[in-house]
């Protein structure tokens, strides 16, 4: 039992010890980088505000939700503090900005994180569909990959290119360099990832895994998460000349060995800090690497953030 102690005392002295770094790089460095005091003044439509005409696919610094549809996962009070990553609907955080959306299937079709559950797939198309017809100039990625420990959907390819339809950016590297409204009236980039089915072919409506690219690391420690974040950001090749997009997720994990178990306490370790993170890009020479990048409760002002670099980089000023 004395050990179990000692164990989570260094433990808490290990977080609050990286949380202490990150808080001393604030006051040190800012969070401030070109264009930075930029606000949409419409969130729902901050593209369509920065001109579909001009706006390149690799321009675009796209925000991103981490475990997106996890909004009514588990049990209310139970199980869905464990589990939740957004407290908001898909629909929700699309008006409030996100253009990235992370969700993970199982075998019939329902949403999951992990063990646990929550609404069907076709709940997150149906809210999709109903922000697009209510925008005209959005555009956006929406992932969708089977759970870890989990079976494909059957016949799912087929489901999601028959639900989005004339919606689906087909997939072609051509799109990187095209402008949002080079590709209207079509709106959707989306990622499928099966664990085993056959992945999507090159040229069909829906993208392979090897278009959305990420180096995840499994730890409550926000300073950790934050170097190993900017470390591999660093080893990218600038966007301008990729051929697939490269994914920052602002986020740390509750970690088994800690008393600390619900996303939200712990993922607030690094959460104020995705405007310092951007701003460290800048300052080490990596902003021109940054691409898609996501959070936990995603709010406005992490929006704008990700909207500020993409009007710097329109106007020339990154």
């Amino acid at each position: 039992m004395g050990s179990q102690v000692s164990k989570q005392l260094e433990r808490r002295k290990a977080i609050d010890a990286e949380k202490k770094i990150l808080a001393d790089l604030f006051e040190s460095s800012g969070d401030q980088f070109p264009g930075s005091d930029y606000h949409p003044s419409d969130h729902k439509t901050w593209m369509a505000g920065l001109d579909p005409s001009k706006v390149r696919v690799r321009d675009i610094l796209f925000p991103g939700t981490h475990d997106s549809a996890t909004d009514k996962i588990g049990i209310r009070f139970v199980s869905r503090p464990f589990a939740q990553c957004q407290s908001c609907s898909i629909y929700r955080q699309l008006c409030r900005g996100a253009r990235v959306l992370d969700v993970r299937v199982q075998e019939d079709r329902r949403v999951c994180h992990g063990i646990l559950l929550t609404y069907s797939i076709d709940l997150v198309l149906d809210s999709v569909k109903r922000f697009l017809s209510e925008t005209t100039s959005e555009i956006l990625i929406l992932e969708i990959r089977t759970e870890f420990g989990h079976d494909d959907p059957p016949n799912f390819d087929s489901h999601l290119s028959d639900s989005l339809g004339d919606l689906l950016i087909h997939q072609d590297d051509h799109v990187f360099d095209k402008t949002i409204a080079e590709l209207l009236p079509r709106r959707v980039i989306c990622i499928w990832k099966p664990r085993k089915s056959p992945a999507p072919k090159p040229g069909g409506p829906l993208w392979s895994a090897g278009y959305l690219k990420d180096n995840w690391i499994d730890t409550d420690l926000p300073n950790t998460k934050f170097e190993s974040n900017m470390k591999h950001l660093s080893e990218q090749a600038p966007v301008s000349s990729r051929k697939y997009f490269y994914r920052v997720e602002n986020t740390v994990t509750p970690q088994a060995d800690n008393p600390v178990l619900c996303v939200r306490p712990v993922t607030d370790r690094i959460h104020p800090y995705s405007r310092l993170f951007i701003s460290q890009a800048f300052a080490r020479g990596f902003a021109d690497r940054l691409q898609v990048f996501s959070t936990d409760f995603i709010t406005e002002d992490f929006v704008d953030a990700c909207a500020a670099v993409t009007r710097a980089r329109i106007e020339g000023k990154c």
